[in-house]
């Protein structure tokens, strides 16, 4: 089931709207609520990144690149099949 939605009315630069118009072909500037969805995820996940780094410290770049490998070998596993062969 998809969420209710609602028209609305934004101001944007008109180059920006012109170029979304001409990319969204038919389906108009509706095409682009995921990425106002993806937008949202974002700043959301900023937001806890935020408090989680006010509550714990800075996230290393260690930290960071450890949490990337472990990223990269579930996509790895889930791509096998979860064997974990590479």
């Amino acid at each position: 089931m998809s969420e209710p939605t609602g028209k609305y009315s934004i101001t944007m630069p008109r180059d920006i709207a012109e170029a979304a118009r001409t990319r969204s072909g038919s389906s108009g500037l509706s095409a682009y609520a995921a990425a106002v969805a993806r937008q949202i995820e974002r700043d959301n996940l900023n937001e806890l990144i935020q408090v989680a780094e006010a509550e714990h410290g800075p996230i290393t770049d260690d930290e960071v690149q450890a949490l990337r490998d472990q990223l990269h070998q579930a996509r790895q596993e889930q791509a096998h099949g979860g064997t974990g062969t590479a």
